[in-house]
């Protein structure tokens, strides 16, 4: 980020610093006049939080018009190495990152799934960018339309960003994963973000953002945070805009209710409650390799960040005749495993909630299902004995610390069980009696984020699969094949989507490039060939071609990068096929199928006149037609995409191949880029053969 702004100095208590027009800023109250920020563990005060006299009006437009203009500046696979850059950058910073992290009660295991999966997420971006999209700032979205029986009026769709800013509001539990997995695919569309971290957390998002500040890696304007109230933030948005939003459905209901969301075409999605399920099939009986992973995947999950995670397992739907057993193994590991305390203290394996305020709000969920028929069948209400940071152990009245609870259920249909999230270290033990029970079970939860299938059995993995999948965003199956090798169960990979219908929030997030796309308009475009080519920088067929011999003397392939451009071609003299060809091809490869080697059987074939030439013979002698054969600037060619063949070629017949320039694209790290050549065989009455796009890689 280009900026010479420098963070404050800490004092006794702070105030948390906003970093708005690539400036640090805090209000000119005392920060004593702030909402109290406290440490999970101990209840000291940290700092205080306010965003008392913050222009949002401002923030918005500055995003608009500075961060638009600099992110404009670069092609997608500048700005995927500028995540790259910035991901080794924070990858030498996390220790610091860690010991902002301890505070919010989170364990060094807690941290990394936070901190590192946060730096993962743009390392995967960083990557996925530059395979998967072009080295311009356009997306071509799908094969281009005819609209005109001489092909002088077509149509295609196309990708741009969005002219606004990406608003950004974070939960509390995951401050730098939530963060970075929103701002990567933001920032390699190229749309501006502005990041609004919850406040009991937000000192952490606001430690990264300023490594990021320092880094000075990204564009002016392309990163904003907040920190503290924006609660008029919507009034400064409309269609331009995004708003991803992860938080309690409540909340998100309250936005999407704003006039700007309603009618004023603000994008908005969100990640809410989830009531999610692991369904233990019936054939994973106690000393099975399946229980066990199931058991160690619900004790994570409701232990890992002290089960203040979005994708936790809720509930935990297994066999009636199992009930029993999954409680007193989930029991037995938990005793086994989990060291509760301060996560400074050494050994410590589960923290403490983010604040007292979420300690009893999770208390308070956990006696209205006790309540409404729950038994406590694992655990206590009561404040726990801990291990604190100087090792000794004892009750941390100021922490919001809580013991891990199960709760077991005798009436599996009770309302609460699922339609009530305690946001902790809480999970509840449903029984159920077949699949289609244990599928009309996991659907109770109104939509979700995430389940688990847990069997051996592909056949009942098929059923719970296809029975659930449409009431979940991700489906884990977990085996003895993959148990140690699964991400589990609660761990969103930026390769695949994360989001839930329903109760879930009805959202969609990172699933690889189709995030990035998500902050873009698709837009049909209708013209001539040669107008879309201008347009996208991809050659169209039907619109103009420089046949480079004819006109230059050159051949394409004796062009560089720098010479080389969208529609350079060369068309090769026709070339005879004849039976000793085809006869030759098929003893020399030993593709003897009939249709190469029997005339009567080819002649039965619906498609074939008799004996054809093999698609690949074709192929081969196209290489040879169009090839300039002199060492220059073509290095390689290392593939073919889109192959079709459309037409049989006879003994007799004869092919050429027109070969065009059809997109380029430089690799910004390498001294060589990529070309895609538009290959199209036609025999001698012009009809089109074989189509395909040759790939090769070229010298700058």
């Amino acid at each position: 980020m280009t900026t010479t702004a420098v963070a404050p100095e800490a004092t006794a208590v702070e105030t948390v610093p906003s970093f708005i027009k690539d400036s640090w800023w805090t209000p000119d109250a005392p920060a004593s006049s702030g909402v109290p920020v406290r440490d999970a563990s101990t209840g000291e005060i940290l700092a205080t939080v306010s965003t008392e006299g913050l222009d949002l009006a401002d923030v918005v437009d500055y995003g608009r018009t500075v961060g638009q203009r600099e992110l404009g500046k670069l092609t997608f696979h500048q700005r995927a190495l500028k995540l790259k850059e910035l991901a080794q950058y924070l990858n030498g910073r996390r220790e610091e990152f860690y010991a902002h992290s301890y505070q919010s009660g989170a364990t060094k295991i807690d941290s990394m799934v936070d901190i590192d999966g946060g730096i993962g997420v743009l390392f995967t971006f960083g990557s996925k960018g530059r395979r998967e999209l072009p080295n311009t700032q356009v997306v071509v979205d799908g094969p281009m339309e005819v609209l005109s029986k001489d092909g002088s009026f077509v149509g295609e769709h196309i990708f741009t960003r969005i002219p606004g800013v990406a608003v950004q509001i974070n939960a509390f539990n995951f401050p730098v994963w939530g963060m970075l997995e929103k701002f990567a695919p933001a920032f390699i569309a190229g749309v501006p973000t502005i990041v609004k971290p919850a406040t009991p957390t937000g000192y952490v998002a606001a430690s990264v953002v300023k490594a990021i500040v320092e880094s000075n890696i990204l564009p002016q304007g392309s990163l904003q945070l907040i920190s503290g109230s924006a609660r008029n933030l919507l009034d400064e948005l409309d269609y331009r805009d995004l708003v991803a939003f992860t938080g309690s459905s409540s909340t998100a209901n309250s936005l999407k209710s704003h006039p700007n969301v309603v009618t004023g075409g603000i994008r908005f999605t969100s990640e809410t409650d989830s009531l999610n399920a692991a369904i233990l099939g019936p054939d994973a009986v106690p000393g099975t390799p399946e229980f066990d992973a199931f058991i160690k995947s619900v004790v994570t999950e409701m232990t890992v960040k002290a089960g203040q995670k979005c994708t936790a397992i809720r509930r935990t739907l297994v066999p009636q005749a199992l009930v029993s057993d999954v409680v007193a193994a989930i029991g037995a590991r938990v005793e086994e495993r989990v060291v509760l305390g301060d996560p400074r203290a050494e050994g410590v394996t589960m923290g403490a909630l983010a604040s007292v305020e979420q300690l009893e709000g999770v208390r308070a969920a956990v006696q209205a299902m006790l309540d409404a028929g729950g038994e406590l069948a694992y655990g206590t209400l009561d404040s726990p004995s801990v291990t604190k940071a100087d090792g000794t152990s004892g009750v941390v009245d100021s922490g919001a610390f809580m013991s891990p609870v199960v709760l077991s259920w005798a009436d599996a249909e009770a309302e609460e069980v699922h339609s009530l999230e305690a946001f902790g270290p809480v999970s509840s033990v449903v029984g159920y009696s077949d699949l289609d029970d244990a599928v009309r079970l996991a659907a109770r939860g109104g939509g979700s984020l995430v389940a688990t299938v847990c069997t051996n059995d592909p056949a009942m993995a098929q059923s719970l699969v296809t029975g659930i999948a449409a009431h979940h965003g991700r489906v884990l199956m977990l085996n003895r094949e993959d148990a140690r090798t699964s991400t589990g169960h609660g761990s969103p990979v930026p390769h695949l989507v994360h989001g839930g219908p329903g109760r879930a929030g009805g959202g969609e997030e990172l699933g690889g490039i189709r995030s990035v796309l998500h902050h873009m308009q698709r837009t049909a475009i209708q013209g001539s060939p040669n107008m879309l080519t201008g347009v996208t920088g991809v050659w169209h067929s039907g619109a103009d071609r420089n046949f480079t011999l004819e006109t230059e003397g050159t051949h394409p392939f004796r062009k560089s990068l720098a010479t080389l451009r969208i529609g350079d071609a060369v068309r090769s003299e026709l070339r005879q096929v004849t039976l000793e060809d085809i006869t030759a091809f098929a003893n020399s490869t030993g593709d003897t199928f009939y249709a190469h080697t029997n005339q009567e059987a080819a002649e039965a074939n619906p498609f074939f006149p008799g004996i054809v030439a093999h698609g690949y013979l074709l192929l081969s002698w196209a290489a040879g037609l169009f090839v300039e054969p002199a060492p220059g600037p073509v290095l390689a060619n290392y593939g073919l995409e889109n192959l079709r063949f459309i037409t049989p070629v006879a003994a007799g017949d004869s092919i050429r191949v027109t070969l065009t320039a059809k997109k380029i694209t430089p690799r910004e790290t390498d001294e060589y880029g990529e070309v895609a050549w538009d290959a199209v065989l036609t025999n001698q009455n012009d009809e089109i053969v074989a189509t395909y796009d040759v790939l090769t890689l070229v010298e700058k």
